[in-house]
């Protein structure tokens, strides 16, 4: 049993990792302002404190007392709103990010866990499958924000030996993801469909992205604890599916017709994105487990819960 401390952790990615570390017998600690996460996320069995990882005071003391040995740290803005106010997505994405990379060192964390952006964070592929190597040539605020402070962790580990994993997720979903927020497409087709409402599809519909199952996602932090010690690594799926085939999936899956609404491309957004994994199998010995099938019907069920 380790104590750990996950940034975020009220959060999508967030309270599902707390809910599997908890599961495995760890002592968690959450920080989160609750701007985007959710209190009904919360797992009742961990400590939280309503603070902003902006905030470094208030955050160091928070380390001060919960002494944690690993810390996930999951807590981040949003694209869309990293577009429409890229100084809050800084101050959150890197200012927040120096916070918790200094007090790590300060209380000597064995490890942290970063969870990066790889979708947005290489920006139009120059390539495909994306391999780690990939140029990093962000379009967004979000995506600059998410990899600025990459390299802070390199920074701290070459000059003061912070162990670290970043892991680069590809477009994530599942249960607990907000449609509001607009971050995730398949949260976003089954909350229209539920409400009898047609979604909206930027551009033609044909760009595609690699989505992946957030349970698959929290193994990935699991195994991260003990391997890729300063390492990059995706986690994705290598597959690629475009936006009208995850809408025909999602619709197939609740037995629903309905047409969408053609909307103008959206600002930053890249044609195509699908990552290789190659390196996160050998390093982390991690493979995805949840097809998109299954995924979606996951989802789908849990948003249907919601509404009970």
């Amino acid at each position: 049993m380790a104590k750990v401390l996950v940034t975020g952790g009220a959060g999508f990615i967030g309270s599902n990792l707390v809910d599997r570390l908890l599961e495995l017998g760890n002592e968690v600690s959450i920080v989160d302002n609750l701007l985007t996460g959710r209190s009904e996320n919360l797992n009742h069995n961990a400590k939280f404190y309503e603070s902003d990882i902006t905030n470094q005071q208030a955050l160091r003391e928070i380390f001060e007392k919960e002494k944690p040995e690993y810390v996930f740290h999951v807590a981040a803005g949003y694209l869309v709103q990293s577009i429409e106010n890229p100084q809050r997505d800084a101050m959150i994405n890197i200012i927040g990010s120096i916070n918790v990379i200094q007090e790590s060192l300060r209380a000597n964390v064995s490890k942290v866990i970063y969870s990066n952006s790889g979708g947005a964070s290489y920006g139009e592929p120059q390539f495909l499958p994306i391999t780690e190597e990939h140029p990093v040539v962000p379009t967004t605020p979000y995506g600059i924000s998410k990899h600025t402070a990459e390299h802070y962790f390199w920074m701290n580990h070459l000059n003061h030996g912070l162990n670290f994993t970043s892991l680069r997720y590809a477009n994530i979903y599942g249960p607990r993801q907000d449609p509001k927020l607009e971050g995730g497409v398949v949260s976003i087709f089954v909350d229209s469909l539920l409400n009898e409402k047609k979604p909206r599809i930027f551009g033609d519909g044909l760009q595609t992205r690699d989505y992946c199952y957030v349970d698959d996602v929290v193994d990935a932090n699991i195994l991260a604890m003990t391997r890729g010690d300063s390492e990059a690594c995706h986690v994705a799926t290598g597959i690629e599916t475009n936006v009208l085939e995850m809408y025909n999936l999602v619709k197939r899956a609740m037995n629903i017709e309905r047409d969408y609404i053609p909307d103008k491309p959206r600002l930053g957004d890249c044609r195509r994105a699908v990552f290789d994994i190659s390196k996160t199998k050998r390093i982390l010995g991690w493979s995805p487990k949840t097809s998109l099938e299954s995924g979606i019907r996951k989802t789908i069920e849990w948003q249907k819960q919601q509404r009970k």
